[in-house]
């Protein structure tokens, strides 16, 4: 994603159609998909699967 965040202009796409536009921080400053997504990316950085987790979750 750094790529993206330096990117000069990131465009947004939903349903074949561009939704937003705009630098990182001007996507950031809209609640909007781009900033939504960057939220959830946040806060999945933080998950760990436990051995114990994925054993029940296979059966």
């Amino acid at each position: 994603l750094n790529t993206v965040r330096n990117a000069a202009q990131i465009l947004v796409v939903a349903d074949g159609r561009i939704v937003q536009r705009g630098t990182h921080e001007e996507l950031i400053a809209k609640d909007g998909i781009y900033a939504d997504f960057i939220a959830s990316r946040r806060t999945a950085v933080g998950w760990r699967l436990s051995s114990s987790t994925a054993q029940s979750k296979i059966g």
